[in-house]
C-alpha cells in the first residue's frame, strides 16, 4: 500500500478548512504486535512491526498561539485551543491526542518558547479501535509535524518517549511504550525485538514472502477503548503481584518462580503474573526462530504453535480475548493457518494468522464464514515516522 492517497486526503482536507496548502506532510504507521502482549508495562520483551497503513498530517505553523485540528475522520469542524490552555482532559475526544503531544513537546522543551502554534490536518487508514495503534499512528504523525513546523529535531527515541508520556498523563491511557516504539522505529521489512526495560532494539528481517508466508491481520471490527476496559486492572494487579513478590517488574520472573509465585498469590493474580512469564519466553523463542533463518520447515510449525499459545494464554490466563477474537482465530486454525493470536490490548479489535500464501484464500473463506463483519488484509512491515513531502 503506499502513503500518497491518504497524504492527498490529508493535504486536500487542509486546503479545504484553512484556505491554503500545508508547509509539510508527516506519516506514522500503526503497528502489529507479532508477539509478547501485556508484557511492556512489566518491563518485558515485544516483537511488533510497523504496518503499511498510515496517518498523515498537514500542518502549517501559526503565529497567534493557537493549534487548530481536524480529521477526515472527524466530521470535517476543526477543533481549536489556546496552546496556553492545555492541559490534561482539555479538549476531549480524539484530538486530546494530539493535543497532548503538543503539550507534551513543549513541556519537555522541544518546541521552541516562540512557537506560535499550528493548523494540522489529519488523514488515516489505520482502523480506530482495530487494536492497530491508532492512537500512536495519531501522536507520532502529529509529534513529527510539530517538530517540523516549528524547525526543532526530534529524535524516533523522543518522539515515542514523548507522545507515550501524552497518551498516560494527558490522554489518561495507562498504555505502555511498544505502540510508539513501533510507530517510530518500524522499517520495511522487519520486526523489532524491544526490551521495555532498557527500549534496547533490535531489527531482524521478516520477509515473510520470501518463504512463501504471509500474515493476515482479521479486524473484528468490535470496538474497544483501553480507558474503558480492564486494561488498568490488569496492569495494577501486575504491579502488586510483584511487589508482594519482591521484584521489580514481572519480567524479572521465570518459569521456575512459578510455582512459589501460585503459593503467595491469589488464583487470578497468578494467572495474570503466569501469563506475562510465558509471554515474554514464547517471544524470545520466536527470536530464537528468526535468529537460525527463514521460517520454513519445523521453525515455522515452532513460530506457528508459538503464536497460537500467546493467544491460548491471553484467553485464559490474562482474559483479554473476546468471543469474536476467539471464533477468527480458532476458525483461522481451521482454514489452515499455521497460528493464529489476538494482537494488541484486546476485549476486540484484531487478530493475526501466519498463513502460507496458497492458503490464503481458505483461511479468508473459513473467518468470514465465522465471522461475516470481519475485515481481513495482508500486513507488510514497513518504515516508521516519516516526513513524506
Amino acid at each position: 500500500m503506499t502513503i500518497e492517497p491518504t497524504a492527498q486526503q490529508a493535504a486536500a482536507l487542509f486546503e479545504s478548512v484553512y484556505g491554503g496548502a500545508p508547509a509539510g506532510l508527516w506519516a506514522a504507521p500503526g503497528r502489529v504486535n507479532v508477539i509478547g502482549e501485556h508484557t511492556d508495562y512489566n518491563a518485558g520483551f515485544v516483537l511488533p512491526m510497523a504496518i503499511d497503513k498510515y496517518t498523515v498530517a498537514a500542518a502549517a505553523p501559526r503565529r497567534d498561539g493557537v493549534l487548530r485540528m481536524v480529521s477526515t475522520a472527524g466530521g470535517g469542524s476543526a477543533v481549536e485551543i489556546a496552546l496556553d490552555q492545555l492541559t490534561p482532559g482539555n479538549p476531549r475526544g480524539w484530538t486530546r491526542y494530539p493535543a497532548g503531544v503538543a503539550w507534551a513537546l513543549g513541556g519537555a522543551g522541544v518546541l521552541p518558547q516562540t512557537f506560535g502554534g499550528a493548523d494540522i490536518a489529519f488523514a488515516s487508514e489505520v482502523p480506530v479501535g482495530s487494536g492497530l495503534s491508532s492512537s500512536a499512528a495519531l501522536e507520532c504523525s502529529t509529534g513529527l509535524a510539530l517538530a517540523g513546523v516549528a524547525g526543532a529535531n526530534i529524535s524516533p527515541a523522543e518522539l515515542a518517549r514523548l507522545a507515550q508520556y501524552a497518551e498516560n498523563a494527558y490522554a489518561g491511557i495507562p498504555c505502555g511504550p511498544l505502540d510508539q516504539l513501533a510507530s517510530a522505529f518500524g522499517a520495511d521489512g522487519a520486526v523489532l525485538f524491544i526490551d521495555t526495560r532498557t527500549f534496547s532494539i533490535n531489527v531482524y528481517p521478516f520477509d515473510l514472502a520470501d518463504a512463501g508466508l504471509t500474515l493476515l491481520v482479521i479486524n473484528t471490527r468490535v470496538s474497544h477503548d483501553n480507558a474503558e476496559s480492564g486494561y488498568q486492572d490488569r496492569r495494577t494487579t501486575c504491579e502488586k503481584a510483584a511487589e508482594v513478590l519482591g521484584v521489580a517488574a514481572l519480567r524479572d520472573l521465570t518459569s521456575a518462580d512459578l510455582p512459589q509465585a501460585r503459593a503467595q498469590l491469589d488464583e487470578k493474580a497468578f494467572r495474570r503474573v503466569r501469563h506475562v512469564v510465558t509471554e515474554d519466553d514464547r517471544v524470545e523463542r520466536f527470536v530464537n526462530l528468526l535468529n537460525l533463518g527463514p521460517l520454513t520447515g519445523p521453525r515455522l510449525n515452532a513460530a506457528g504453535e508459538l503464536l497460537t499459545a500467546s493467544h491460548v494464554s491471553l484467553r485464559d490466563d490474562y482474559e483479554v480475548s473476546c468471543a469474536e477474537l476467539d471464533t477468527v482465530v480458532d476458525a483461522a486454525l481451521r482454514g489452515g493457518a499455521h497460528g493464529a493470536r489476538m494482537t494488541g490490548g484486546g476485549f476486540g479489535g484484531s487478530a493475526i494468522a501466519l498463513v502460507s500464501q496458497d492458503r490464503v484464500d481458505k483461511v479468508s473463506e473459513a473467518v468470514l464464514a465465522a465471522l461475516p463483519q470481519a475485515e481481513i488484509f495482508q500486513a507488510v512491515a514497513a518504515r516508521g515516522a516519516h516526513r513524506f513531502a
